[in-house]
């Protein structure tokens, strides 16, 4: 099976109790997104980061990659469901590396995902064998909406940020996110920013980190102490 790798910020207390996993969206890499970690590892102390280069090179632009080819955001929804149910197993297997390598257990996971990242995230971490404490998807579409009512499929707390103004992925998926996720019986919180194109905001920033904390603290039933927006 094919191998995922990218950046990584070990835990700044020297032992990691958490594992924080960022997906890039389209053209980008694993550099992308690890910042965020220099940051939220202020206050998640005992966390690592990590950030892998999803499988393919970018068929747009070779310098980045792609989970699955651009082509297949359509609104043919068969056919990207297609290309996420292939490249999920890669996924989950590189999860399942990153908690032994860090000797975290799926309660001290949070996954946070921006656009093509967070489409993965919502397709793969219901469809793990146990849930994750926490998954965020900024500016993401939700695939196979349907299949989160299946036998097999974890409930796994989510929360969903999108722009009124994204030019990429459209903001009207954020109700489609929020919808397919409560009609199976999630805990989902979808918030709109307003004048927020395809991007992240400092709010979003902050309130994803809040989120990821109370996963982690319903998960391990220690409080933390919250970050302030």
């Amino acid at each position: 099976m094919q191998k995922l790798d990218g950046p990584f910020i070990a835990p700044r207390s020297g032992k990691a109790k958490q594992l924080v996993i960022f997906l890039h969206g389209y053209g980008a890499n694993g550099a992308d997104l690890i910042a965020i970690g220099e940051e939220w590892g202020q206050v998640l102390k005992d966390a690592a980061f990590v950030s892998p280069n999803a499988p393919e090179v970018c068929e747009a632009w070779a310098a980045g990659f792609q989970w699955f080819p651009i082509r297949a955001i359509t609104p043919e929804a068969m056919e990207r469901d297609k290309y996420a149910s292939i490249v999920r197993p890669v996924l989950s297997n590189y999860i399942d590396e990153q908690l032994a390598k860090w000797g975290v257990d799926d309660g001290g996971l949070a996954v946070a995902g921006f656009s093509q990242g967070a489409m993965m995230a919502m397709y793969t971490m219901p469809r793990r064998k146990r849930p994750c404490a926490a998954v965020v998807a900024y500016s993401g579409m939700l695939l196979d909406a349907q299949g989160l009512k299946g036998p097999d499929i974890v409930k796994v707390p989510v929360l969903a940020i999108h722009g009124d103004a994204d030019e990429v992925v459209p903001p009207e998926n954020l109700a489609r996110v929020e919808r397919g996720f409560s009609d199976a019986g999630f805990d989902v919180e979808a918030v709109m920013r307003p004048g927020l194109g395809h991007g992240i905001d400092q709010f979003g920033m902050i309130r994803s980190l809040q989120f990821i904390q109370e996963g982690f603290e319903k998960a391990s039933k220690t409080p933390q102490k919250q970050a302030k927006v």
